[in-house]
């Protein structure tokens, strides 16, 4: 089993307990929106969740993780997903559960590493990312990682009932490389 360590967390393969786990503790925070949410994920398909993560695994098409601490207790998830090998190419998503363990760098660790490994080991050249423009904690992460702003979609994503632009970053192995 692959574990990529950072300081305070690791990452490690998803199990039908930590997807269960996951879905229990996840919060949407009311109070600091910055996506929207995926209603309908419970603890009751949970088992649903870990088999779709095993299908797209072998088919090749994603690779997600958990997010754990260093304790084991898991917080989230991070994946390349979208994955092109012909193009040597995918795109980047990750959650944290709770609120509690959201800002305080876990985040940036997890996608450290996942970078990381797509770049060094899975030999991708390029990675996106995508989000929403009133996720300033997105941007700001994606930019200290070095992902440049490549575009906005204009008015894409209707949230709390307004139209917002999705912005779309992209990290080349040359710039990660620096």
């Amino acid at each position: 089993m692959i574990k990529l360590q950072g300081k305070d967390i690791y990452l490690a393969a998803l199990e039908r307990k930590d997807c269960k786990k996951i879905c229990e503790d996840d919060e949407y925070d009311f109070d600091n929106p910055v996506e929207t949410t995926l209603f309908g994920w419970s603890v009751e398909n949970s088992d649903e969740w870990f088999d779709e993560i095993q299908r797209l695994l072998k088919s090749g098409v994603n690779i997600r993780v958990g997010i754990f601490l260093n304790d084991g207790t898991v917080i989230g998830d991070v994946a390349l997903q979208s994955i092109d090998r012909v193009n040597r190419s995918c795109s980047l998503g990750m959650g944290m559960a709770k609120i509690e363990n959201r800002g305080k760098g876990y985040g940036t660790q997890a996608l450290r590493l996942i970078l990381e490994y797509g770049f060094n080991n899975q030999g991708f050249e390029r990675i996106t990312a995508n989000t929403m423009e009133i996720n300033i904690p997105a941007q700001k992460v994606l930019e200290k990682l070095g992902f440049i702003l490549e575009g906005r979609e204009r008015k894409a994503a209707y949230f709390r009932g307004e139209k917002l632009d999705n912005l779309n970053y992209s990290l080349l192995i040359d710039e990660y490389n620096r």
